[in-house]
């Protein structure tokens, strides 16, 4: 599975991109998680991936990238604020399967 990461960047993406990679592995699941920010999110969805989630920091920006998100087929919503936290992967994985429905 391939989750693109919406984020501002800084080390809490890199806890819960940790996080969910951790939690797939506990299900054993390979997962690809790519953080990004909102500037590149347009040109990243051409490479094809599953699911887009949003950081919390950035929820005014949700509705733009869930229009390019839907132009490209890929189920997109966002992270809940308690997810975001190193322990927040089993959250974090059930709102990725939420969204791949």
């Amino acid at each position: 599975m391939k989750v693109l990461f919406v984020c501002s960047g800084g080390m809490s993406s890199a806890i819960v991109v940790n996080a969910l990679k951790n939690e797939a592995k506990k299900h054993g699941q390979e997962m690809e998680v790519h953080a990004i920010g909102t500037n590149e999110v347009e040109e990243e969805l051409k490479k094809g991936w599953d699911v887009c989630m949003v950081a919390p920091q950035i929820k005014h920006r949700f509705n733009q990238v869930k229009k390019h998100a839907d132009e490209h087929n890929v189920p997109c919503g966002p992270i809940p604020p308690q997810a975001y936290t190193p322990l927040g992967g089993p959250l974090l994985f059930k709102t990725l399967n939420e969204l791949k429905k």
